[in-house]
């Protein structure tokens, strides 16, 4: 009876974590094993307590992490996306590095969904506050390590990596930091996926380093942005709007061309709303100036790679594409034109 007892007892506690496992990943399971590796000397940063891979431990690997919803549930863990930090090389939504002061987050490989979540703002909610970040990066769930991973075990599922910026943001005190629960959303999800085709020679006009597209690779499309206040967040891109710019035609709200030195703009679909902000002014603050510039045009975000859209990718959904008049105004050096972090409002 007593070997039966123990027995019960046991099988109730398996029972008992794979209730509590079922309920953290839902309907997401481990596709496969590693097994760790002990790093060679110095080659694992362990800056804000990362974890190094140890000899022969197995570690789980995830190609998916739990369904996204109006708030769902993650941890929050401390990153470091600066150059020499333990988040390992550049990010791998802009192969940049990213300040510490900046509130920026990698997502699980699930989440991350192959980069369609790149520069998209995400909100997390804990501690009673709530703080908008730009996803940079992927915390990869599927492979680690190795070199190309800092010699860390593979991401779990349901991670949010963040900069120490969301921690201050959320106002956790700095020796609480490292792992705490949250909820997460996303404001404004891809509607679909486009996948590249290799422009015709000739076909696409790469002046201001525009993007052409990629055969193969996968673009995602957006029907939506972010919601506009008087500080939302943004990227500025260049774009020239005269006649054999990379802009293609003439803008949608007028059928004509703008001259570079004028500060004209396009916005991406969800922000351009049916053209309701046609010809109107917005404000754009950066680098420390601000300028006001005429809204022109569509940064389209829902259709790319074919002649229309001169073989240029999908625009993605938080992107404020300016003449060169804007770059002067906010008084960016030349050789810094490209992309910019912004806000931006209606005027």
């Amino acid at each position: 009876m007593k070997n039966l007892s123990m027995v019960s007892s046991l099988l109730l506690l398996l029972l008992a974590v794979y209730s509590i496992e079922a309920r953290l990943h839902g309907s997401c399971k481990p596709s496969g094993r590693i097994e760790g590796k002990t790093p060679p000397p110095g080659q694992c940063n362990q800056e804000n307590d990362s974890d190094c891979c140890e000899q022969g431990e197995l570690y789980n690997i995830y190609k998916c992490s739990p369904p996204v919803s109006g708030s769902t549930k993650a941890v929050l863990t401390l990153n470091s996306f600066q150059k020499g930090g333990d988040g390992g090389g550049p990010s791998e939504c802009d192969n940049k590095y990213h300040s510490d002061d900046t509130p920026v987050v990698a997502l699980s490989t699930g989440w991350y969904s192959g980069g369609s979540r790149c520069h998209n703002n995400i909100k997390i909610s804990a501690n009673g506050k709530t703080v908008t970040a730009m996803v940079v990066d992927e915390c990869d769930s599927t492979m680690g390590c190795d070199e190309d991973h800092d010699y860390q075990p593979p991401c779990p599922d349901n991670i949010v990596d963040a900069s120490k910026a969301v921690w201050e943001a959320l106002g956790v005190p700095e020796d609480n930091w490292g792992e705490l629960d949250i909820t997460w959303s996303d404001p404004c999800r891809p509607s679909g996926v486009l996948r590249g085709k290799k422009p015709p020679p000739g076909q696409c006009n790469s002046q201001n380093d525009s993007e052409c597209c990629v055969q193969g690779k996968l673009y995602p499309t957006f029907k939506c942005s972010a919601k506009v206040t008087n500080h939302t967040k943004a990227i500025l891109t260049l774009n020239g709007f005269g006649p054999g710019g990379d802009g293609g035609g003439p803008s949608e709200c007028d059928n004509k061309f703008h001259s570079d030195d004028t500060p004209v703009v396009a916005l991406s679909t969800g922000w351009f709303n049916n053209q309701k902000r046609c010809l109107k002014p917005i404000t754009i603050f950066g680098n420390g100036r601000r300028v006001k510039a005429i809204v022109v045009d569509e940064c389209d975000s829902t259709v790319g790679c074919d002649a229309e859209h001169d073989f240029q990718p999908p625009c993605r959904n938080n992107i404020v594409d300016a003449s060169r008049a804007v770059w002067k105004a906010l008084g960016v050096p030349e050789s810094d034109w490209g992309e910019l972090d912004i806000f931006w409002s209606d005027s």
